[in-house]
């Protein structure tokens, strides 16, 4: 389940809760305060299509303008990168991983 309120206009940020690093070409996010993420999981890692999104997060942009960039980075159709990051967005932002602005 992702967060309905995430769309294509939808501004976001990492949250103040998160820390993210990349140890050996992966994208670890780690929470930082309780309720964020679930209680199963200490850890979350993305791929290199999730980490392009996650560096491009940055509270300027809005998810439509970071799918424009995506289209020019990697191979797919600009309707499975908006599915895909809409998707990916709006899970994290459910975790309380991403502030939408």
């Amino acid at each position: 389940m992702t967060d309905p309120n995430v769309t294509l206009q939808t501004i976001c940020a990492p949250s103040e809760d998160v820390v993210a690093r990349v140890i050996e070409d992966e994208l670890i996010i780690v929470p930082l305060a309780s309720g964020i993420g679930d209680a199963d999981d200490e850890l979350y890692t993305l791929n290199p299509t999730g980490q392009a999104i996650w560096q491009k997060l940055n509270g300027a942009r809005t998810l439509a303008q970071i799918a424009d960039e995506l289209a020019g980075e990697f191979d797919g159709t600009r309707a499975d990168i908006e599915r895909d990051m809409l998707g990916m967005v709006g899970e994290l932002a459910r975790r309380k991983m991403v502030v939408a602005q």
